[in-house]
């Protein structure tokens, strides 16, 4: 193969490229080791969703405490606030779990659409993940992998061309959505094992704290996630932007 055989050098490519890559992690699941080789993004993906918890935690007043990854790819993230939080500061912290993952891939995916934006976007999430695996991650799962995954986004952004950093940020940004998706069977059930312990789920925790059935609150969720990610995509690979963005491509 020559080099740069693999390079992408078009929105109709780009394109092609993340249907391929969207198809790819739709289906590995369904092969023998498939689970083995995205495992890495598994944990990224729990990693998402339990900083969405964490975050909004903090953002009401309690105390984020720790965030734990377990070696089945589930998590939990450990917070603590008043005996009394409102109803409306414990809904805005289940929901944010199962929303982080769309909210930071459209992030990533808006930000491959800013040339001047691809490599602080890789820095920035290899940085973020560093820190919270010094403050926040708690146990040997994360302690191992999300340190390899911010060493290679640091590697990305250090040694690749142009053309990979873009198709990165696209690519995290597509998995963190399909990863949210595929969460579905999850948050349409009242309760859920994590950890070997049966526990109400996000949207069992939202039907408890504010009103209407967890399935409706499911729905809500997924709709919001698809629209927000659309709408990224939308943006980010419209024509115009990015003939224009390929143009300052080497």
């Amino acid at each position: 193969m020559k080099p740069g055989a693999l390079a992408i050098h078009s929105r109709e490519e780009t394109i092609k490229a993340l249907v391929l890559a969207g198809a790819i992690l739709l289906v590995l699941p369904l092969l023998p080791l498939g689970n083995f080789v995205l495992y890495p993004f598994m944990i990224l993906s729990t990693w998402f969703h339990e900083m969405g918890h964490g975050l909004a935690a903090i953002m009401v007043g309690n105390d984020f405490e720790r965030l734990i990854l377990y070696p089945d790819g589930s998590g939990v993230a450990e917070s603590y606030g008043p005996i009394r939080a409102s109803r409306f500061d414990n809904a805005l912290i289940s929901a944010a779990g199962p929303i982080g993952p769309a909210v930071i891939g459209s992030l990533l995916i808006l930000a491959s659409a800013h040339p001047r934006a691809w490599r602080p976007a890789l820095y920035s999430l290899a940085g973020a993940i560093a820190v919270s695996t010094l403050v926040w991650v708690d146990g040997m799962t994360g302690w191992i992998v999300l340190p390899l995954i911010a060493l290679l986004l640091v590697a990305i952004a250090a040694k690749a061309p142009p053309w990979a950093e873009r198709f990165t940020l696209q690519f995290l940004g597509l998995q963190a959505a399909l990863s949210m998706f595929a969460q579905w069977d999850y948050l349409l059930v009242e309760q859920a094992n994590i950890g070997g312990e049966i526990i109400l789920s996000d949207t069992g925790q939202i039907e408890r704290a504010l009103f209407l059935p967890h399935w409706v609150w499911a729905g809500a969720i997924i709709a919001f996630a698809a629209l927000m990610i659309g709408a990224s995509l939308r943006y980010a690979l419209s024509p115009r932007r990015s003939a224009n963005e390929w143009s300052q491509v080497p």
